[in-house]
């Protein structure tokens, strides 16, 4: 396997094993996959940096859907970038913003943007459908036509 075959594969392992723990809720071994995790979300302009925020993250998004889950649906390579499409949903069951608990559930389609430094996960860039989420918990009514 050539380095940047050897480099490709550990980068992606990286990335599945960070995604994979989080299903488990096993965040120490999420936040151990990069250095000084950083996370930039873009549909609502936060970024988390460092262990605690990006933890506490964690800790609000799970107590508001305690089963929040992603399914990896392919999985793209870039120079520094490792780009992975998947599906996340989850079930309503707690307040994210004090907001009503609708117990409703949601599945959206979204893009993690995984950037490296070589072999160093140093940040995650996640773009998403806030408006489709929003609509399915029941919270935003979207006209089915234009």
């Amino acid at each position: 396997m050539t380095e940047s075959r050897a480099l490709r594969a550990l980068r992606e392992a990286i990335v599945l094993e960070h995604m994979e723990s989080q299903n488990d809720h096993d965040f120490d071994t999420s936040l151990n996959t990069f250095p000084n995790p950083r996370y930039e979300i873009i549909a609502s302009g936060q970024v988390l940096e460092g262990v605690d925020a990006v933890r506490d993250y964690w800790r609000r998004t799970r107590a508001a859907f305690p089963d929040q889950r992603n399914k990896v649906i392919d999985v793209h390579h870039a120079d520094d970038a490792v780009i992975v499409e998947f599906e996340l949903q989850g079930t309503h069951l707690g307040s994210l913003i004090g907001e009503e608990v609708t117990g409703r559930s949601f599945k959206v389609r979204m893009a993690g943007f995984f950037h490296f430094d070589k072999d160093v996960l140093v940040c995650q860039r996640v773009y998403g459908d806030t408006a489709t989420v929003m609509a399915q918990l029941g919270m935003l009514e979207v006209p089915e036509k234009f």
